[in-house]
């Protein structure tokens, strides 16, 4: 009945925007000369990067659970615990915290994410490069070269293969296949943000065999761990080869996985456009899910190449997108920050726009992989933390694993809190009770009974924690230790225990509820200044530019200060966002100005939060569309030149657009609640809201024609209605409505109830 109704909303009237427009395509005049400027392509578990290198063609090979996970030396020592930190701080002795637990990570080259491999094929007697485009619909790179020949690659979007066709070749094909160099002259150390030498990992270098048709290498890590590369090919005619490649990773106390070289003879039993038909069936399916339409071209594109990434990075049955997920450098040296999971900012804002954008499926590979490692969170919490509960580290390896680092972020206490919003946040997009009874709930609550036992009751009653930190004010210096409670830890907090509140009492677990309501109210309010601007502590206001805006996250992503609460909130997120505007982004990343976007959408200012977007897609990007943190245009963006690749910048830059087209939290939903006013005619398809409703809108000349909601599992929310053009309702089953005031209705829906409003003529 469901896909019935679905079917039937999308021939109304609304017609539904077309996938991917040719205009978003990534189309080069030539192969990029580096990897970070390279074609991605991905699968999720497998990633490619197509460039050029020493005048050969170059297509680097990855997979996401490449690891060296071997523990980070000296880091698990007597002192590793929570107490003892804390008497560290308070004794002002703190260059032996630093040395103990901070100094490893950028010492020791591992634990760390590792490279595959790559393919190279000598193109040098086929001439110059005449084109590169990856179409964005069909995940399909295809690259022309003077004499004619034309190659189309692909990461089979269903299976663990990559795929390439050579047309029209002249000549021999004879491909090589390349390992990372982990043996040779050191000549970096001790750099985690432009990676140190593979050659430190100390691996005795992997062997290559090559065969008639094919090519396989096979390389041992760490304890027992090794991976497999294997490439086949075959000539379909005089002027047509075919190939794949795929590696597999193998683990000594994991289940034996399918070889690589039995994957690519398995998969050369079919055809490259058998695969192409199963790989386009996949990305046709993606890109059904939500799509939009804006009048800023630069935006859109940005936007949809961000959709793109994500659709190539994330699936449920991978691990999650780390700072590089599965495009790791491909230059001889570990990755930028070693790869790593990094919970204090980087893989929360990599999922953001999965929720609006409507790929929950993709996003669940997130809490699969902390539900996977809970039990190893068990472990840390109890060891450094000595309480029960679920903290999880600031920075892990792929198993969960603690890896050190600045430890007032590596080692936070409010983590956890932070990543239950993903639990909390697919639950109510979704309204799945089962998850939230079986899954979500039973998550959070361990994260809550852990903040419970870890907090302390000053004098007063009031709940604060016996130490403090704000990414990543201060640095790991013990000045960015705070006794009082900072504004980003208290609104963690608060928004764990509002969230259990919540759950508990969706389940009907009033005893439960009420307790954590308790424990919640304990807390201190935020602290404001005399201007009511968030500040980072009740005794530091925000007073030099910086690029984590941790003291904002009451506004965004945590909701506990809304516009729509009235006059006082305004003022807050207001004044909040423009002391943080007046100080100005010297010190500001690319992702800063992506989250800035989001809180100015927040605050309804659509000029604001679309400026922002237009200087992330300008200046912090590759010309592959990949985030690289520095202002690369030396335009005074930031005092940061530098480009490391992460990937959270892209990613919450899709979910601050999504955010001026659509909000939804606290029970209400707004359409078109922050769009600059020179956005005339606009449209978005099937973007999703908390409650499980699936909405699409469409403006044309400034009025507001279309809209259409969909509830997936029925309920109530408040509608808020764009101010432009009346609107009346012609098509309508199983939802009333109720107006509350001009411009505001309530909607009660049942499952599967659905309604449409159209402009009156």
């Amino acid at each position: 009945m469901q896909k019935f109704i679905l079917l039937f909303l999308s021939t109304l009237l609304i017609p539904r925007l077309s996938a991917q427009p040719n205009t978003a395509d990534l189309k080069l005049s030539s192969l990029a000369k580096q990897w970070d400027e390279a074609v991605p392509l991905g699968n999720g578990m497998l990633g490619a990067l197509v460039w050029e290198k020493d005048q050969q063609l170059r297509i680097s090979l990855d997979r996401a659970d490449l690891w060296d996970a071997r523990p980070m030396k000296g880091l698990h020592r007597e002192e590793f615990s929570y107490a003892w930190v804390q008497k560290q701080v308070n004794k002002k002795d703190y260059a032996i915290v630093q040395q103990y637990f901070d100094a490893p990570y950028d010492h020791q080259p591992a634990p760390s994410k590792i490279p595959g491999g790559a393919l190279q094929i000598n193109t040098s007697a086929w001439g110059i490069v005449q084109s590169v485009q990856l179409t964005l619909q069909s995940a399909v790179c295809e690259i022309k070269w003077e004499n004619g020949t034309i190659l189309k690659t692909f990461v089979q979007s269903n299976a663990p293969v990559g795929w390439f066709r050579l047309e029209k070749i002249s000549g021999s094909f004879d491909p090589r296949l390349l390992a990372p160099r982990y043996q040779g002259e050191v000549k970096t150390s001790g750099d985690p943000v432009g990676g140190d030498d593979l050659s430190r990992l100390g691996y005795r270098q992997g062997s290559i065999v090559k065969g008639t048709n094919n090519i396989s290498y096979h390389q041992d890590g760490w304890g027992g761990f090794s991976y497999e590369i294997s490439l086949r090919w075959k000539k379909i005619d005089a002027q047509t080869i075919e190939g794949v490649w795929s590696i597999s990773s193998h683990y000594p106390k994991e289940k034996t996985s399918i070889s690589a070289q039995q994957i690519t003879k398995n998969a050369m039993a079919d055809t490259y456009a058998s695969a192409m038909k199963q790989h386009l069936k996949w990305w046709m399916d993606f890109w059904g899910k939500s799509n939009l339409h804006i009048p800023d071209t630069l935006i859109e594109k940005q936007w949809r190449l961000e959709q793109y990434k994500f659709g190539s990075a994330a699936r449920k049955n991978a691990p999650p997108i780390s700072l590089q997920a599965i495009w790791t450098a491909d230059n001889g040296r570990l990755p930028p920050w070693k790869g790593d999971y990094h919970h204090d900012l980087n893989t929360q804002l990599s999922y953001w726009p999965a929720y609006s954008g409507n790929h929950l499926e993709e996003a669940a590979g997130y809490l699969d992989h902390l539900l996977k490692n809970t039990p190893n969170y068990k472990r840390y919490t109890k060891t450094f933390f000595g309480v029960d509960g679920i903290a999880v580290p600031g920075v892990t390896t792929l198993d969960g694993t603690e890896m050190g680092g600045w430890i007032q972020y590596s080692l936070s206490p409010t983590v956890s809190a932070w990543l239950s919003q993903h639990f909390f946040w697919h639950w109510k997009y979704t309204m799945d009770h089962q998850f939230l009874q079986k899954t979500a709930y039973p998550w959070v609550k361990e994260v809550a009974h852990f903040l419970e036992k870890i907090t302390v009751l000053d004098p007063s009653g009031k709940r604060k924690l016996p130490i403090s930190s704000s990414p990543e004010i201060n640095d790991n210096s013990l000045s960015a230790w705070f006794t009082e409670t900072t504004n980003y830890d208290l609104a963690l907090m608060k928004f764990a225990f509002k969230a259990a509140t919540e759950m508990a009492d969706a389940l009907h677990m009033a005893k439960e509820a009420a307790h954590w309501k308790i424990i919640g109210d304990q807390f201190n309010d935020l602290s404001l200044s005399s201007n009511h601007e968030l500040k980072i502590t009740p005794s530091l206001g925000y007073n030099q530019s910086h690029r984590h805006f941790s003291h904002m996250m009451a506004i965004h992503p945590l909701g506990l200060i809304q516009w729509e609460d009235g006059p006082a909130a305004q003022q807050i997120i207001h004044n909040s966002i423009a002391l943080l505007d007046s100080i100005g982004p010297d010190f500001w990343m690319g992702y800063s100005y992506a989250w800035l976007a989001n809180l100015k959408a927040r605050a309804k200012d659509g000029e604001g939060a679309a400026k922002a977007l237009t200087i992330f897609a300008k200046a912090f990007c590759s010309a592959n569309s990949f985030h690289l943190n520095g202002d690369q245009t030396n335009l005074g963006y930031s005092s940061a030149h530098y480009r490391p690749f992460t990937l959270e910048g892209n990613f919450a830059f899709a979910a601050g657009l999504q955010e001026m087209l659509l909000q939804s939290y606290g029970g209400q939903i707004a359409i078109f609640p922050a769009i600059p006013a020179s956005w005339k005619t606009l449209s978005f398809d099937q973007l999703r809201a908390e409650g499980a409703f699936l909405v699409s809108a469409a403006m044309e000349n400034g009025i507001v024609t279309r809209i259409k909601i969909l509830s997936e599992k029925g309920g109530k929310v408040r509608l808020k209605l764009p101010s432009s053009g009346e609107l009346k309702i012609t098509a309508s089953n199983g939802i009333q409505t109720t107006k509350v005031r001009d411009g505001e209705l309530i909607i009660t829906a049942t499952p599967g109830g659905y309604i449409l409003f159209e402009t009156v003529q």
